[in-house]
């Protein structure tokens, strides 16, 4: 598995208890992970590390599923670069972050997208591009927890194929 924007591991430690045997946690952070995902032999951490320029001999393994939450930068600029690693019918579960998506003069006050038009267009045109890419939707569907700033966030569940 392969867990991009790992941060402090919520996705990492979900897959562990799902019973994933690896993870590589990447992130252009350091020292955010949680003690115990650090300590954990299941996880690989490769920190201060851009999924855009990490190179396919850094990671093996060829990934089955992929979790994706950046932030700063648009899900269409990262998740080429996931499928490099994802196995033919290999799924990712990102996480769309409108105020990301959407160009800056659409960001409120605040850093949030409060028009529900605008964050659905955000989901809609990620999707449109990623699925030229070799990628079909499963589903999407509007996340249970907010944004750091109380943005309205979506997960979009994708297969390669």
């Amino acid at each position: 598995a392969m867990d991009v924007g790992s941060s402090t591991g919520g996705f990492t430690d979900c897959m562990l208890q799902m019973g994933a045997k690896k993870i590589y946690c990447i992130d252009v952070g350091y020292g955010q992970i949680a003690w115990s995902l650090r300590n954990d032999p299941r996880v690989i951490l490769l920190e201060r590390t851009n999924i855009r320029h990490l190179e396919r001999k850094r990671i093996p393994d060829i990934i089955d599923i992929a979790t994706i939450d950046v932030s700063f930068i648009s899900l269409t600029k990262v998740i080429p670069k996931v499928l490099e690693f994802l196995k033919e019918d290999g799924e990712i579960l990102a996480l769309v972050k409108p105020q990301f998506e959407v160009g800056k003069g659409e960001v409120g006050k605040g850093g949030i997208v409060r028009e529900e038009e605008k964050r659905l267009a955000a989901v809609d045109s990620v999707r449109t591009e990623i699925e030229t890419a070799g990628l079909y939707t499963i589903g999407v569907f509007e996340s249970p927890v907010r944004g750091q700033k109380g943005n309205i966030e979506y997960f979009l569940y994708l297969k390669k194929g």
